[in-house]
């Protein structure tokens, strides 16, 4: 009986391991005008949210009035590594576009759209 119990404990500790949500954590986005920011998905409420948490230009770390400010917000997760119903904003524009994602391994590809125009980039995993 007691074997049975510690089997079901662990068998619990890695189910809720596995649920973790693979996109949270910090990604590099794309240089965007001149600048590209270090990014912290987290989740907020039952979506995930990405705040800007580091900013680089070219002549390396430097603190953007952008900092602490949320980049996206709204994405949910839809399964086998895709994320819609989210909305991305563009600091250099200050523009606000519906976005979606498509994890696969450490490489992100994020979309903004507006209509059935998309800007996308790839954001890398830092951590």
């Amino acid at each position: 009986m007691k074997r049975f119990i510690i089997a079901a404990a662990i068998g619990v500790v890695m189910a809720g391991a596995a649920m973790a949500e693979p996109v949270l954590g910090t990604w590099k986005t794309q240089v965007d005008d001149g600048a590209y920011a270090y990014v912290e998905f987290t989740p907020c409420g039952a979506s995930l949210c990405a705040t800007i948490a580091k900013t680089f230009n070219d002549t390396g770390e430097y603190k953007s009035p952008n900092l602490g400010k949320k980049l996206v917000w709204d994405m949910k997760a839809d399964g086998g590594g895709n994320y819609s119903g989210g909305t991305i904003w563009q600091p250099s524009t200050g523009k606000e576009y519906r976005s979606k994602m498509v994890l696969s391994g450490n490489t992100l590809k994020v979309s903004g759209c507006v209509g059935p125009f998309c800007k996308k980039q790839t954001w890398s995993r830092v951590k």
